[in-house]
């Protein structure tokens, strides 16, 4: 039996892929997330999935909102203007590879992406949608809790429907047309989405951990002290047992250790090692795959900085860790 045979048996989602990338780092503080698609495409993303049995369609780039330099930064969310622009465009995208019937795989582009590819996701398979939110921020903020304003940390705060509770009328306006836009149907419920690898945390984001996530998240002191299989584990059962059935996984290369993966915009140490992100990868495949319980929904892979990057690293290690989650295996 030949690789391609061995592997076509199981898959985690549809033998389908559609690859999109979204070129775009206007929701994050340092320049060079925009590149990472490419870099990603450079690190043959594509090449490793066909490898092991799945049919790519490299669908292309969402054309990227302009860069101007020298912007004076207004008051509300940073570069409102063309991200919601191009966040509705990656929506639009999302869903028509969806509904081609292949699995959506896009290649950021900084974490603010997530709001458009959860959002098509959340249209395409309703409330049987889960989110698994790989990363060392929870990204739960609202212009009201964010120290930054930037987008990237606010994607899950944005689907999950959490409203502004003080702050400019500007980014209250802001906050709900970009609700308008991307989640028409409704929020996804906290109660389905998951977090691992948090380690670095603001305050209100915290706050709304405690209150309306607990059980659903694993920082890396939890990972510490039970291992990686355990953590693994438990948060499939969690997932399991919150009836979800489609599964969106979100991956923000910063979730590993800077001495790992040192081309990300917010790297902080204390991350994942290579191969803790690869158990966990091959966890979620075996999970997913053999138990016929839960179905991928699409991956997104955020915040490759191929300017803070030494020799491509970090985009081969995305590349590599995403063959992991679609079944690549030793033997």
């Amino acid at each position: 039996m030949d690789v391609t045979s061995r592997y076509s048996a199981r898959v985690i989602g549809s033998k389908h892929v559609g690859l999109i990338g979204v070129p775009v780092g206007l929701g994050g503080k340092r320049p060079g997330s925009r590149l990472g698609p490419e870099a990603m495409r450079v690190a043959e993303v594509a090449g490793q999935l066909r490898a092991i049995g799945y049919q790519v369609e490299d669908r292309g780039d969402v054309p990227a909102p302009p860069v101007v330099a020298g912007e004076v930064r207004r008051e509300g969310i940073n570069n409102f203007d063309p991200l919601l622009s191009s966040l509705t465009s990656v929506r639009e995208r999302v869903t028509a590879c969806i509904g081609a019937g292949r699995t959506p795989l896009v290649l950021g582009g900084d974490h603010s992406i997530a709001i458009a590819t959860i959002a098509a996701a959340r249209s395409a398979f309703g409330e049987t949608l889960g989110v698994l939110w790989i990363d060392a921020h929870a990204d739960l903020n609202t212009p009201d809790t964010s120290p930054s304003m930037n987008l990237h940390g606010m994607p899950l705060g944005l689907v999950c429907g959490y409203e502004i509770e003080r702050g400019s009328n500007i980014a209250k306006e802001q906050w709900q047309k970009l609700r308008q836009a991307m989640i028409p149907e409704g929020p996804v419920s906290t109660q389905r989405c998951f977090w691992l690898g948090l380690r670095e945390i603001d305050p209100g984001e915290a706050e709304r951990l405690r209150r309306d996530c607990q059980g659903r998240f694993f920082t890396m002191h939890d990972i510490d002290r039970d291992s990686m299989p355990e953590a693994a584990d438990k948060l499939c059962g969690g997932m399991k047992a919150a009836g979800i059935t489609h599964l969106w996984i979100s991956f923000d290369v910063d979730v590993l250790d800077p001495f790992v993966a040192p081309g990300v915009g917010t790297g902080v140490r204390g991350g994942l090692t290579y191969r803790e992100a690869h158990l966990l990868a091959e966890v979620l495949f075996e999970r997913i795959a053999s138990e016929n319980e839960m179905q991928l929904a699409g991956v997104d892979v955020c915040e490759v900085n191929p300017l803070l990057d030494k020799s491509n690293e970090t985009a081969l290690i995305a590349a590599e860790w995403l063959s992991s989650l679609f079944g690549k295996r030793i033997v």
